[in-house]
């Protein structure tokens, strides 16, 4: 028998598989990069996705800027709009710290007192051009990248690479940023 119900039960059986490997994946600690440079990662980054949470919920536009302190600690500074990319600006700020231990893929972020957050690099561009940032909890997940679009190609590869990490891409929700100005004429 090699009729249209076998086709089903073994595209069943696949699908059901595949969902087996997600959830084992889900279940594994949370992987961070190796390492990363800590200048290098510093400046301004584009958010390209992210899970959606309440903090942000309605922002468009999202940059976040990252500068090294004398100190040690990371200035982390949050520019967004409001509804629209010419909406009302809005700016949060935070302090964060490298992890002990971590090679600085592991940092603890925190926008006000007493409440810390941890900030993964589990992902990350070899030319530092994109970053994902994730936690170990998998509730929360950012895509960032150096410019405001990401090339069709790079972001389903980082997709790929978010579900071996146990994250599901589908919840990923894109942000909006501007589109960048088209070249002028050189007459």
């Amino acid at each position: 028998m090699t009729g249209p119900i076998w086709r089903r039960i073994a595209l069943g059986a696949g699908l059901l598989a595949a969902g087996l490997a997600y959830a084992v994946d889900a279940d594994q600690p949370l992987r961070a990069v190796p390492r990363v440079d800590l200048a290098r990662y510093m400046g301004d980054w584009y958010e390209v996705a992210r899970y959606p949470n309440r903090h942000q919920r309605g922002l468009v536009g999202v940059v976040a800027s990252y500068r090294l302190n004398d100190d040690g600690t990371i200035e982390v500074t949050n520019t967004a709009r409001k509804g629209r990319l010419d909406g009302e600006q809005e700016i949060s700020t935070a302090s964060a710290w490298v992890n002990d231990g971590s090679n600085n893929a592991k940092w603890t972020v925190q926008f006000f007192w007493p409440f810390k957050a941890p900030y993964w690099i589990i992902d990350l561009g070899k030319d530092y051009e994109y970053a994902v940032v994730g936690q170990p909890k998998r509730k929360y997940l950012w895509i960032l990248c150096r410019k405001p679009q990401m090339d069709p190609e790079t972001y389903a590869a980082i997709c790929k690479r978010l579900r071996q990490q146990g994250y599901d891409p589908a919840k990923l929700q894109r942000t909006p940023q501007p589109k960048p100005d088209p070249p002028k004429d050189a007459s």
